[in-house]
């Protein structure tokens, strides 16, 4: 089959489909007005007051970095490096 032939054989198995579907801006005469909807959601909640407290860092972070050589299949690298420790402060 071609595509051509394909295309033409879905498009005609949907007609009866597209007959099928009332169109949107269709209203009846006896169609009842829309009423806006009832309030559903509940009044937020009260929400208690939070106190936050920050005080001075005990521990701080001290780093130090460096570029160390690596040796590699594809050749050598040079690679930077990182040690970190805490530190009371």
């Amino acid at each position: 089959m071609t595509l051509k032939s394909l295309v033409a054989i879905a498009g005609l198995s949907m007609l009866p489909l597209i007959g099928a579907i009332p169109p949107a801006t269709a209203q009846t005469p006896t169609a009842p007005i829309a009423q806006p909807p009832a309030p559903t959601s509940a009044p937020p909640r009260h929400v208690p007051r939070r106190i936050e407290i920050n005080p001075r860092p005990l521990l701080y972070r001290r780093c130090v970095d460096w570029y160390e050589l690596q040796y590699r299949p594809s050749g050598t690298v040079l690679y930077p490096q990182m040690r970190c420790w805490w530190v009371r402060g």
